[in-house]
């Protein structure tokens, strides 16, 4: 891209960190350029990976996600430094408020490269993973803002079955069970509460739009959402000395037991299905299922497939 337009495409980025929504017509109107134009630009940032939304309708325009923000390689220290300085002598001469917008984003910015990492008195929370990009902390922080602020969030989810949807939601909790996070908010569209998987969110971003907090009593929480509708299977496994700390941490402790001949036992009670079977493979030949027997058939009958696939045999599904 030539300098000129690189230029302008940078100015409409930084338009949108401070502002996180415009219509294509103030964007035009600001830069003296085409509607037009302004979609060219928008593309160009899209293809350069910053994910712009197009909101078509009377409220629409093109947004920025509030979980979006600079690369951490976008400026060098010395980059850094002299942006700051140069921003501070701009809002000290001309107290320009977009002067003081941009310093406030870019102190900010420094601020969140703590990648989701909380200290409450003597427990550390890293929320980010393994390979993170740092997008994950970026969603928690908006939903926790979100759920303070009492902020509608927007939301374009996928679920499981890989089916896309953007929503509405009011965020009442964040929830953290199994080494998951989930958001309990109240869904417009299907007009009650859901609980959303933070990981399956694409991207989020608030309007300034608020609500009114429901009530969330305790009791009616769905903790036990992973049981709701699935089948239980009572699950007994033998354990491999080398396997009992993942499965310790799996079942928990007071799971496990030794047999009559010293070998080591596991007894659970969970959800049949898909989830649990890709459990066991997991651990691969650290455990046996002993019951129930039909459990035992499927992992044999998925090796098998794993196996024909490495050996060229069958092709992927």
């Amino acid at each position: 891209m030539p300098a000129m337009k690189m230029e302008v495409a940078m100015r409409i980025l930084f338009r949108l960190l401070r502002r996180r929504k415009c219509s294509a017509a103030e964007l035009a109107a600001e830069f003296d350029i085409s509607e037009r134009s302004i979609h060219r630009y928008v593309q160009e940032l899209s293809i350069a990976g910053v994910p712009l939304v197009i909101i078509r309708g009377r409220k629409g325009g093109i947004c920025l996600p509030d979980t979006f923000r600079l690369p951490e390689n976008f400026f060098t220290r010395k980059e850094y430094e002299a942006a700051v300085n140069a921003l501070t002598a701009l809002y000290e001469q001309l107290r320009d408020p977009a002067a003081e917008s941009a310093l406030e984003k870019l102190r900010r910015q420094e601020k969140a490269d703590g990648r989701g990492m909380t200290i409450s008195g003597n427990i550390l929370v890293d929320s980010s993973s393994w390979g993170d990009a740092y997008i994950f902390p970026q969603l928690l922080r908006v939903a926790e803002d979100a759920i303070e602020g009492c902020l509608c969030l927007h939301i374009h989810y996928t679920d499981r079955e890989g089916k896309e949807s953007r929503r509405v939601v009011e965020p009442h909790l964040l929830i953290y069970k199994q080494n998951v996070w989930y958001l309990y908010a109240w869904c417009r569209s299907k007009n009650g509460f859901r609980l959303f998987r933070i990981g399956r969110i694409r991207s989020a971003y608030t309007d300034g739009e608020t609500f009114e907090r429901r009530e969330v009593r305790r009791e009616a929480l769905p903790l036990q959402f992973h049981f709701a509708d699935a089948e239980m299977t009572q699950l007994r496994l033998e354990v491999a000395p080398a396997a009992l700390p993942d499965v310790e941490e799996w079942l928990g402790m007071s799971a496990i037991r030794h047999g009559r001949n010293g070998e080591l036992l596991a007894e659970a009670t969970l959800p049949a299905g898909e989830v649990l079977l890709s459990r066991l493979l997991s651990l691969g030949d650290g455990v046996r299922v002993l019951e129930p027997a039909s459990l035992a058939e499927a992992l044999r009958a998925r090796a098998e497939q794993i196996a024909a696939l490495y050996g060229g045999k069958q092709p992927l599904r």
